[in-house]
């Protein structure tokens, strides 16, 4: 099929529309056309040969397109029907063999195995030039497939037809005109397959069924295009001085951009002096803030103070010692007036604690005195209660008490915190001081004679409290001058915070500047440098620009070449289907004419386009359609591959229909039906038919839809089991499987009981089939049968009478009816009886010593069956 629908796909080529490069391209993979077809995308086995193929041979090929040879595609001398073939050596054919074809029809059985295959490659070779099993076996040379392995030769089959007018002609191969005389049993059962895979896989239902995969499979193997991976489309030496010009690009742009850089730098260093100091330069500035080798700057000078200790604050204050002291006088001179009322009431005071005790061991010693231990039941009175009554009478004397015990706690308090301010002192000042001797250990607590004697006079007529009141005076001075320190500290923090970003931005703008600086030079280096180290180069990329430019035109073309190619590829189903919907319908309906209205079709949609589905619309509701892949039954589905292959077959008047075994193709639920379409039914009335088989029951079933007098004159070849002989056994005088035909056969030959037994089998044959079909037509065909059980056979003389009484109606139809009653009389007899009859039990039956059978009888038997099915044809 790749052999013979590229070169159709080139003639669309031709065409001034289509530039010469794509011609070329197309020319190329036809020149090498059995080299590229087993190539595919893997690893891209296929675009590399071809770019090799182009590379080699571009300025070589034909740029326009050669039309296809006369022989082929020229005037066909017209078909009326084959008339020979000679075979072999060819396939399983050994040696040459002779077949007659000069019939309407030709049936051909044998066994699986026998040849059959290898007779309608025969056939396929002569009328098309190719087989497509070899290409699907990727058979690179087609002799290698077609020779016989026996006697390793082959020889081309020849064909003779005839002309309508009675003229022999040879048939010379061509594909165009006798492509559709085919139909493929395997094509069919792919189709029919075809409904269990991807849906993307059933958009090449049309192509399965045409044979057209492989075709498709060969265009889908070509990349869509050449890329960098394949061919070089810049060439490395241009790629190399693109590379270097871009880069002198970019060092001109670079050039210019730090050019552009460096102004922008010095108008932001203009900028950032100003704003530091009105009036200083920006060299001023660097030189201020950061200094050199022979004087420091601000900034390290600002670092330099900062890191020097500040001494630490003693938070002393004379008002606060002022006030401490006044505290601790009053709290004595309180202290004092408290202790001295204690004093005088110190009797009291002696029995409160009496009386205080008395109360607290009342709980111990709730029911006796706690001195005398005699029961308080005995005493005159009750202590406890007394020390209660007598302490209520003391409350005024437990007040000063606690207010003594309040003022002597904060007196300590007070004392401490001068202890520790002496302390302080000591800290700042612990040579020759005059009040070290008053000096309090850590935790320890001074006393009111400590503090009275702070309060005399020394030596030096100072109290040591003048003495301590002078160093916190000056303590505190020191504070105020730290605080002086630390303030004027964080103002220069400030300031260095400040100028730190000064600095900070003159790095940048100096990094800024020392990058530009050193891009500017590098640039300008390279352009001067760029022609001269280039010369080679550059003188080099000319003469490969030579080069590129085929590359190119070789890509652009092959790109085009590839899409054209898909776009016929794709295309192709849509005119092989065109205007067939119609035809397809009505084949399918006759295959399944037993089915009811509902599963008839009303219209078929056939796809036109890649991603088209196959919808059908049945007869009981025509306007609503379904995916026939995915309503249908394979049985159905294998109907509908067949109708659309006969439907083109029929448009396309192909002068003949080869059929290789429909058995393998077709189930058995349809065989009856499509037997009468092929042969009952007037569609291939005028069309030759070659039929093979190797079930011999369809075998049988043929001849005997067929009239007897049409199926005497069919062809008939039995291809015959192999024996030691390894060429192919084929019986040229096969005997008639038509009833009658035999019947008439043996009756020659004065075998009578053969001609019986066929006789009976005959009649059996024509009353289930012909003749009742015949009184469904013009009549009843209902019949009222009876049976023996419910699993007996229909009994044919029951069956016959039936027929009868159905014809002899008088309200039967059919106005020659009598061509067919007559002979039946004949056979049944008018009274019911007749010896006929008889005789066609008694020739299905063996029985010793029986009387010979009366041969005129007989004769009458087979002459009454030749007269029935003449009537019906």
């Amino acid at each position: 099929m790749i052999r013979a629908e590229y070169p159709r796909f080139l003639q669309t080529l031709n065409n001034p529309s289509v530039p010469e490069a794509v011609c070329k391209m197309g020319n190329l993979v036809a020149a090498n056309l059995d080299e590229l077809a087993p190539l595919s995308t893997y690893q891209g086995q296929r675009i590399k040969r071809i770019v090799a193929l182009a590379q080699e041979n571009w300025e070589t090929i034909r740029p326009d397109i050669q039309p296809i040879p006369t022989s082929n595609e020229g005037h066909v001398p017209k078909l009326s029907h084959l008339k020979r073939i000679t075979v072999g050596p060819f396939r399983g054919f050994a040696r040459q063999e002779v077949f007659d074809l000069a019939s309407r029809l030709v049936l051909i059985y044998g066994p699986n195995g026998t040849g059959k295959s290898s007779f309608c490659e025969a056939l396929e070779y002569g009328l098309l030039g190719n087989v497509i099993e070899a290409e699907s076996k990727r058979f690179r040379d087609q002799n290698e497939y077609l020779k016989n392995a026996y006697v390793n030769q082959f020889s081309p089959p020849n064909i003779y037809g005839d002309d309508g007018e009675g003229n022999e002609i040879a048939v010379a191969p061509n594909e165009t005109a006798y492509r559709f005389c085919f139909v493929e049993k395997n094509r069919i059962d792919s189709f029919s397959r075809i409904a269990a895979q991807a849906p993307a896989k059933q958009t090449e239902l049309i192509s399965t069924l045409f044979g057209l995969d492989s075709f498709a499979e060969f265009v889908r193997n070509f990349t869509a295009e050449i890329d960098g991976r394949y061919i070089d489309l810049e060439g490395r030496k241009a790629a190399l001085l693109t590379q270097k010009r871009q880069a002198l690009t970019g060092a001109q742009q670079q050039l210019q951009s730090c050019s552009n850089d460096l102004q922008q730098i010095a108008a932001e260093e203009l900028g950032l002096a100003n704003k530091y100091r009105e009036g200083v330069t920006f060299s001023q500035m660097v030189l201020e803030l950061n200094g050199n080798d022979e004087t420091r700057g601000v900034i390290e000078r600002l670092e330099t103070e900062l890191q020097q200790p500040v001494a630490a604050k003693s938070n002393l204050t004379s008002i606060a010692l002022e006030t401490l002291g006044n505290s601790i006088t009053t709290t004595i001179q309180e202290l004092t007036g408290k202790q001295n009322e204690l004093a005088a009431a110190s009797l009291q005071v002696s029995f409160k604690q009496l009386y205080e005790a008395v109360s607290q061991v009342q709980q111990s010693s709730s029911s006796e005195c706690p001195a005398c231990k005699t029961p308080l039941t005995e005493v005159a009175v009750n202590p406890y209660t007394h020390a209660g009554q007598e302490l209520e009478k003391l409350q005024q004397l437990a007040a000063i008490q606690q207010d003594a015990t309040r003022l002597e706690l904060s007196a300590r308090q007070s004392l401490f915190h001068l202890s520790q301010i002496i302390n302080a002192c000591l800290k700042y000042n612990p040579q020759s001081n005059p009040i070290k001797p008053y000096e309090v250990e850590d935790n320890g607590q001074p006393s009111i004679e400590w503090w009275n004697s702070m309060l005399c006079r020394l030596a030096d007529g100072y109290t040591p409290w003048q003495h301590l009141s002078s160093q916190v005076q000056h303590l505190e001075e020191n504070d105020k001058k730290i605080d002086q320190t630390n303030e004027q500290k964080s103002n220069k923090q400030s300031e260095l915070i400040r100028l730190r970003e000064y600095s900070r931005q003159i790095t940048i703008l100096q990094t800024r500047r020392q990058t530009a600086n050193a891009a500017i030079t590098s640039a300008q280096q390279l352009i001067d440098n760029f022609q001269n180290e280039n010369a080679q180069l550059i003188a080099d990329v000319e003469e490969e620009q030579a080069v590129i430019s085929k590359n190119q035109e070789i890509t652009s073309a092959y790109a085009t070449f590839v899409r054209k190619l898909s776009n016929y590829s794709n295309n192709l189903p849509a005119q092989l289907v065109a205007d067939l919907g119609e035809i397809v319908v009505k084949f399918y309906n006759a295959f399944n004419r037993n089915d009811s209205n509902s599963e008839q079709l009303a219209n078929v949609t056939l796809p036109l386009t890649q991603n088209q589905r196959l919808k059908i619309a049945f007869c009981n509701n025509p306007n609503q359609f379904y995916d026939a892949l995915h309503v249908l039954s394979e049985g159905h589905i294998r109907c509908l591959g067949l109708a659309i292959l006969l439907a083109k077959n029929l448009k396309e008047n192909a002068p003949v229909l080869i059929f290789d075994d429909p058995v393998n193709a077709i189930d058995d639920d349809h065989r009856e039906s499509i037997r009468r379409t092929l042969f009952e039914d007037q569609y291939f009335s005028n069309k030759q038919i070659l039929l093979t088989c190797h079930g011999e029951e369809f075998f049988k079933d043929i001849q005997n839809l067929l009239p007897a007098q049409e199926a005497s004159r069919a062809r008939s070849f039995s291809f015959l089991p192999r024996l030691e002989d390894p060429h192919i056994r084929v019986d040229f005088n096969c005997a008639p499987r038509n009833y009658i035909l035999a019947a008439r056969g043996h009756i020659n030959q004065n075998e009578i009981r053969d001609a019986l037994t066929k006789s009976r089998q005959a009649l059996e044959s024509l009353a289930k089939g012909k003749v009742w079909r015949y009184v469904s037509r013009y009549g009843d065909g209902n019949l009222s049968l009876k049976l023996r059980s419910s699993s007996a056979p229909i009994e044919l003389r029951n069956l016959t009478e039936q027929l009868k009484s159905k014809i002899g109606k008088q309200d039967f139809l059919d106005h020659n009816k009598s061509a067919v009653l007559t002979p039946i009389d004949t056979l049944l007899g008018v009274s019911g009886d007749s010896r006929e009859w008889r005789y066609l039990n008694k020739g299905t039956h063996d029985e010793s010593d029986r009387a010979e059978f009366d041969r005129h009888t007989v004769n009458v038997i087979i002459s009454a069956l030749e007269h029935i099915d003449a009537a019906l044809v």
